[in-house]
This record gives structure tokens, C-alpha cells and sequence, in this order.
């Protein structure tokens, strides 16, 4: 018999209609388009404005547009792992919602957090429940509505977010195709370097936590951006390193969608060409969780069966790690 391994066999992407530009952030804080784009590489970002609407909405638009592209029953999944660093609220878990919604009623579902790395970790979840043979068809869902958490007084963060969701199936493979290997990370160093002060059970909500903005994302943008750089490109590199992998093996980098320079120092670590990079980051900034799912959806039509994919993700925690998976059908 032989061996299983979990393959992405669909995906599905969705981002909000509203767009927030550079130019219409100049309107908002002190800064310019070409500061931006020159130090992150985003020029706008996808925003859901509707005060209804929160991460599970997103999420269930990327669902259902996998659903629909496939035509897969919604009964047939075995779960649901949402992947989110905005969930809808702290308790009642925002995927039990999703996977409500779109009618897998059948499935059993849960939310998983690790800030930016948290699809990654999410999808080496997902594998391991189909390479158990327990579970035939595992939804992963990456969402966030980063809009949510971020003062848009403070240049330092309201530049860099956007909202967005993507959803990549999971189902066993015996060709070969699938997941190969994986090299995931965490180290709370960084605990204080990119985080949300209050909320938690160490700081409860409070009249003063609101008055001092203690709710939204704070970063400290030298560090995260070293530890990024050092981390994100040290794991791709040594991912390849593992598996045999020359620069010339590697069909394609779907890197977090965080800075461009980060994407670029992991590129060069690798020795990827540009062309195998692939960014969506100028038209929407970092998503979170969704980054590299949304990067599936967009870019599904240039995959090949058999081509060499290297994730690579760093978030807040700090959390980092690499994947290397086969694609396996032909888009």
C-alpha cells in the first residue's frame, strides 16, 4: 500500500469590494505613496467596511467560491480548520460558524491562532488528519479582518493590513503529490514586538484599555522586520537544503504577503528567480492568515501537476516555519 499524503485538491479566494489606497491614506496620517510602497511594496489594500460583517463572512465567501468552482458537496467535508487572528468573538469558535454556512454539517470544526503563520500551521494540521486516514476531505481556511484591530491613526500598522480570506481543500494522495515536509517555529521572544495588549485574560477590556487604544495592533516594525528577514529565509533555505532541492527544482515561492523586502531577502536566501515569486501584496497588503491562500487563488491557473511549491510565513509570537508541497492536479 502506499504511503498517504494530503494534496490541495481546490482553492477558493474572496477579498472585500472596498478599496483603501496610499493616496487615500495620505488623507489620514502622515505619510505619502511613495514612502509606502518604496518600504512594504503595497499600494492598496481590500477593506470590508460593513460593522456586520466580521472574519467568518470573509471566510465563507472563500469557501463557497471553492465550492462552487468544484462543485464539491459541502457534506462530504470532514472538517473545518479556520485559521484567524480576528475571530468573529473570544468564545463561540468562528469556523463552527463557517462550516454552518456553507453546509457541512457533517464536519466537525475549530479555530486555530498563530497570527501570520497561522494557515501554514493550519494546512500541517489538516495534512496530519488526512494522513491519518481518519479524514478524506479537510477544509483549511485562512481569513482576517484586520480592519478590526487596527488604529488608523498610527502610520506604523494602518499602512501594512488589509482584509481578505482563502480556503484550499485537503484529500489523500498516493501518486506522491501533496505535502513532503515541513519546518515549523516559534520563539516568544517577540511576545512584545508585534501584539495586541489588551483583551485577554492578563488584560480584560476596560475603560482605560479603551482609552489608551490598548485593543489594536502594535508593532515594533525593526524588529519584526529583522527577526522576519533571519527566520522566514532561514527555514525556506533550509527546507530545500533537506529535501535535495536546487533553486532550479523549485517551480514556485508562496511566500507571506507581508513586505515585499522580507519576500525578496527569502527569495535571494533561496536563490529563486523573481519570476517564481509570487505577490499579490501591492494590491492587498498583508492579510494575515490569508496571505497565502489568497496567493493560491490567484495565481491557481499557473500551477502544473508535479510542481515544487516552497510556503514560507513569519507572524507575531513570534511564529515562522516552511513547506514543501507537490502540487497535484493541473489547473
Amino acid at each position: 500500500m502506499n504511503k498517504i499524503t494530503a494534496a490541495i485538491t481546490a482553492v477558493g479566494g474572496y477579498v472585500p469590494e472596498d478599496v483603501l489606497t496610499n493616496k487615500m491614506l495620505e488623507e489620514m496620517v502622515e505619510t505619502n505613496d511613495e514612502w509606502i510602497t518604496t518600504r512594504t511594496g503595497i499600494k492598496e489594500r481590500r477593506i470590508l467596511k460593513d460593522p456586520n460583517k466580521g472574519t467568518s463572512y470573509l471566510g465563507i465567501q472563500a469557501a463557497k467560491d471553492l465550492i462552487n468552482k468544484t462543485g464539491l458537496d459541502p457534506k462530504e467535508i470532514d472538517m473545518v480548520i479556520l485559521a484567524s487572528a480576528t475571530p468573529d468573538m473570544p468564545v463561540a469558535a468562528t469556523g463552527v460558524h463557517v462550516a454552518s454556512e456553507i453546509g457541512a454539517i457533517n464536519a466537525f470544526s475549530y479555530d486555530l491562532q498563530a497570527a501570520c503563520s497561522g494557515f501554514l500551521y493550519a494546512m500541517s494540521t489538516g495534512a496530519a488528519y488526512i494522513e491519518s486516514g481518519r479524514y478524506k476531505k479537510v477544509l483549511v481556511i485562512g481569513a482576517d479582518k484586520m480592519s478590526s484591530i487596527i488604529d488608523y491613526t498610527d502610520r506604523t500598522t494602518c499602512i501594512i493590513f488589509g482584509d481578505g480570506a482563502g480556503a484550499v481543500l485537503m484529500e489523500p494522495n498516493e501518486e506522491g503529490y501533496g505535502l513532503q515536509d515541513e519546518i515549523l517555529r516559534s520563539d516568544s521572544i517577540g511576545r512584545d514586538s508585534l501584539r495586541i495588549e489588551a483583551g485577554g485574560s492578563l488584560l480584560p477590556p476596560s475603560e482605560e484599555t479603551i482609552a489608551k487604544k490598548l485593543h489594536y495592533v502594535k508593532q515594533d516594525g525593526k524588529t519584526v522586520f529583522k527577526y522576519a528577514v533571519s527566520n522566514m529565509s532561514g527555514v525556506s533555505a533550509q527546507i530545500m537544503e533537506r529535501n535535495n532541492l536546487t533553486n532550479e527544482d523549485v517551480d514556485w515561492l508562496i511566500a507571506h504577503q507581508a513586505n515585499k523586502r522580507i519576500i525578496g531577502a527569502t527569495a535571494s536566501r533561496m536563490g529563486v528567480e523573481d519570476e517564481k515569486v509570487l505577490m499579490n501584496i501591492e494590491r492587498y497588503g498583508n492579510t494575515t492568515s490569508a496571505t497565502l491562500p489568497l496567493l493560491l487563488s490567484d495565481y491557481e491557473k499557473k500551477f502544473k501537476k508535479g510542481d515544487n511549491l516552497i510556503f514560507a510565513s513569519f507572524g507575531g509570537g513570534f511564529t515562522w516555519g516552511a513547506t514543501y508541497l507537490k502540487w497535484a492536479y493541473n489547473s
